[in-house]
């Protein structure tokens, strides 16, 4: 293997745009890794824990950009780091033909008529680019991670105070005004708004609704410790309180992590102020509490999309709910040796993986995940396996200084062959997440993997059970249909939703003898 890094002093791209690129320079002939990111320690830590360090990034500081790349061999380092290149001047002149760049909000605020910022620098500077735009009486949705709970806790107090929404930090999805804002699917305009914790979970609860006929109104994201303890679901109220005061929402979902008590007890109270109906899903929480209040309960992400579009006005006998296919766990059972007896699921979306999770948990315990809120069931390395294993591949571990799985899939790819290669294995999950941001063809990404996974173990005298799920609609830009024909000629069984996922899984491998 042949290593080259190249330093381009005092030059700074968002994290949105690094992903993109790292995910083009990663699909450049003879390039067998590329790594891209700002020169700040936590990437070149990831860069020397990958094995690529050079002398080169050592000297690189938080304002320089990094570029890494790894070919077979020493005589395609040039022509392939020329390629990399080429991609940054694509996307200068992207800017200098459609974008006018701006040094400071501030100044963008002169020239732009724009009510909101969307923030995605590198999280040393967020706090303090988000604190500009809310002194500039813009909403915001940040976007970059690795921000302090002290500065989120600040930004939310300020931007409570002003009345402006502070989405994030750590937020990836929200639809406003009907424009998805960074991941986020095209969905219908509609009367149901959500509040949402969660970004892959905000994404199912609204293709679920648009699959049910019904479309959004709003789609707020608060980031994913706003209902813990130190910031006191903050944003979750406010945004239950913009959604309350907005004339197109009518119904209105939550969708979280189960929060802190006391927190769990301020939303309650304030979703009983409410005049509008309001459905929560909070994955795993206490359905006895949210009873006690005026909340309509929803045990999983397809029963809050029904709760809400029938109290938006559906016919809920006239709903298509997409029933489990009992025939089918019962012919993949027969297909299934006895030491097939472990679900692996490699996900994209952390609440993808979590409700997958939670649904095959009701028929096992030994669930583990890198995700895990019980240390009991926290996997000891993240990259190996163990009994039934559920993976997150867009948890900080796999992301930091690298793209998201949902635009870079390849290191999932890896670990499924690993998992596939596996006898002891019956079923793996695979979510496939469409809509803006996401990759182009998350699908076509795999395609060559599942291929050969299936063959080889074919060739064992075993059956690998593929089970896929493709989170989107009819409108977004990957083609939904597409998507699940792929699929479906590989012999992929094909999910229609996150929570069918665990519920098939589960099936596939309860069998007497594996029970005990």
């Amino acid at each position: 293997m042949s290593i080259r890094a190249k330093i381009k002093k005092n030059t700074y791209l968002d994290s949105i745009s690094l992903m993109s690129i790292s995910t083009q320079a990663n699909n450049i002939e003879h390039v067998k890794q590329a790594m891209i990111g700002m020169g700040t320690d936590m990437n070149k830590e990831v860069i020397e824990n990958v094995g690529m360090t050079v002398d080169e990034i050592k000297k690189a500081t938080t304002g320089d950009l990094m570029i890494v790349i790894q070919t077979d061999k020493e005589d395609q380092l040039d022509a392939a780091m020329e390629e990399v290149e080429k991609l940054f001047i694509r996307k200068e002149d992207k800017s200098e033909t459609k974008e006018k760049t701006y040094n400071s909000i501030s100044s963008a605020v002169e020239d732009v008529d724009s009510n909101i910022a969307v923030i995605s620098v590198n999280g040393l500077y967020a706090a303090r680019e988000a604190r500009e735009a809310l002194n500039n009486d813009l909403h915001v949705m940040l976007f970059s991670d690795n921000v302090s709970i002290e500065d989120e806790v600040e930004l939310k107090k300020l931007a409570h105070e002003k009345g402006l929404l502070m989405m994030g930090p750590d937020c990836g999805t929200a639809i406003i005004n009907n424009t998805g804002l960074c991941f986020a699917n095209k969905v219908r305009k509609g009367n149901i708004g959500i509040v949402g914790a969660s970004g892959t979970g905000s994404q199912e609860l609204s293709v679920r609704i648009h699959d049910f006929g019904y479309g959004i109104s709003q789609l707020i994201g608060t980031g994913g410790r706003d209902l813990s303890k130190e910031v006191n679901g903050i944003m979750m109220v406010d945004g239950i309180r913009a959604l309350e005061e907005d004339p197109d929402t009518e119904v209105i979902v939550l969708i979280s992590k189960p929060p802190e008590k006391e927190v769990e007890k301020k939303v309650l109270k304030e979703v009983n102020k409410s005049k509008k109906p309001v459905v929560i899903w909070f994955l795993g929480g206490d359905e006895e509490s949210i009873q006690a209040s005026k909340g309509h309960y929803a045990k999983g992400s397809k029963e809050a999309a029904i709760k809400a579009v029938v109290l938006a006005g559906a016919d809920e006998d006239s709903l298509n709910k997409h029933s489990l296919n009992l025939p089918l766990i019962k012919e993949v059972q027969k297909k299934l040796k006895p030491e097939q007896k472990y679900i692996r699921g490699l996900f994209t979306g952390g609440t993808l993986c979590d409700e997958a999770m939670l649904a095959a948990k009701e028929y096992y315990e030994d669930m583990y995940s890198n995700i895990s809120k019980d240390e009991k069931y926290q996997l000891e390395d993240s990259g190996k396996s163990f009994h039934h294993t559920f993976i997150d591949f867009g948890s900080d571990e796999y992301t930091d200084g690298k793209p998201h799985p949902m635009i870079d899939p390849s290191a999932r790819i890896d670990r499924f062959m690993e998992e596939a290669a596996d006898p002891k294995v019956g079923v793996i999950l695979l979510d496939f997440v469409l809509g803006y941001g996401s990759h182009e063809d998350p699908v076509g990404a795999m395609v060559p993997a599942i291929k050969e996974a299936k063959e080889k173990a074919k060739a064992e005298g075993r059956h690998l059970e593929i089970i896929g799920y493709v989170l989107g609609t009819d409108e977004d830009r990957q083609n939904l249909k597409a998507q699940n024909d792929k699929l479906d000629s590989l012999g992929v069984t094909l999910s229609s939703s996150s929570q069918n996922l665990g519920l098939l899984a589960r099936g596939f491998v309860n069998k007497e003898e594996n029970n005990g």
